[in-house]
């Protein structure tokens, strides 16, 4: 029985594959496991250490555009902001549905600030021109349930990063147009800054939460406060600069009046950081972008001035007629 039984295991193993004649495989034939994978390398970097080092290099750079560089590449330079939070205000409105044609209304802010820099006096009828222009493209290029929600989209797009961002160029051809702009956005910078420690630190009562859960009451008043230290500070540095015969900066006006214009900058940037946070929540999104590391998209970084700088440029103009 034992060669029968013995021919019938090879007839198995030849079924299986396997040479009767070779060992079977032992537990040390067996296959070694898989080495561990380590974990994926994180970025040292946390978001704070990411916003300090792009701020460290944005700033700058910023002053010195405003300070040294010619008209038109202030302008130039602006129209690329604004062009840039436009193709992200777009981005975030296709998350709703609508299709508004991203190329075209960057164009048209292009054509607005090329028309403003050439024909000041006519940015009126430009910006109407424009609109009109984007409401035929809609028209003929958008499907039909989509022709009003499109048309509506892009013109307001055009409005919202493009024409309120004109007034940048605008305050800097003023008299002192360089401190204007260096006190816009100062005012906004350190508002912004204060009221995120204050508000991380101290903020209890939310203030409006279904726009904003992390803005407190707290936060705002420190933003304030924040505001009226960068402006004393400032109005401090032309004083000494005016000592040394330097007119780099200068605040011809009364101290009082700088104090109240910063009061009032502080809370239009503050309504226009809500107003673009209502716009992102109304779509479900955290960040217009991601081109600035720990600063989310440009619309996250500017929106701010899209209302202060309006709202500076108007109480300039209606401080000058009264």
């Amino acid at each position: 029985m034992a060669p029968v039984r013995r021919r019938q295991e090879g007839l198995k193993l030849k079924a299986l594959g396997q040479n009767p004649l070779e060992p079977g495989p032992s537990a040390s034939d067996s296959p070694s496991p898989a080495p561990a994978r380590s974990p994926p390398r994180q970025c040292i970097l946390t978001l704070g250490m990411k916003r300090i080092l792009t701020a460290l290099v944005l700033i700058p750079l910023a002053l010195v555009v405003v300070f040294l560089a010619p008209r038109w590449l202030f302008t130039l330079s602006t129209a690329l902001l604004a062009a840039l939070a436009a193709w992200e205000y777009l981005g975030m409105a296709q998350r709703g549905g609508p299709n508004p044609p991203r190329i075209a209304v960057v164009v048209a802010i292009a054509a607005l600030f090329a028309g403003n820099f050439e024909y000041p006096d006519q940015t009126g009828a430009i910006f109407g021109i424009l609109s009109l222009g984007l409401l035929v493209y809609c028209t003929f290029s958008s499907t039909l349930e989509l022709v009003m929600v499109d048309a509506a989209m892009s013109i307001f797009c055009l409005f919202y990063t493009g024409l309120t961002l004109l007034a940048l160029p605008a305050l800097r051809e003023e008299a002192n147009g360089p401190t204007l702009v260096v006190f816009l956005l100062c005012v906004v910078w350190a508002g912004d800054i204060v009221a995120l420690y204050v508000g991380s630190a101290l903020g209890r009562h939310k203030m409006a939460p279904g726009l904003s859960p992390n803005k407190t009451w707290e936060g705002a008043v420190g933003s304030v406060l924040g505001s009226l230290l960068a402006a004393g500070g400032l109005l401090s540095l032309a004083y000494w600069l005016a000592q040394m015969n330097s007119a780099k900066l200068s605040f011809p006006d009364e101290v009082w009046y700088w104090l109240v214009l910063a009061v009032v900058v502080n809370v239009a940037a503050q309504v226009g950081d809500l107003a673009e946070s209502a716009l992102k929540r109304s779509v479900g999104v955290k960040d217009s972008g991601t081109i600035l590391p720990g600063h989310g998209g440009v619309l996250d970084r500017i929106d701010a001035l899209l209302l202060a700088a309006p709202v500076l440029w108007y109480a300039q103009v209606i401080h000058q007629r009264f």
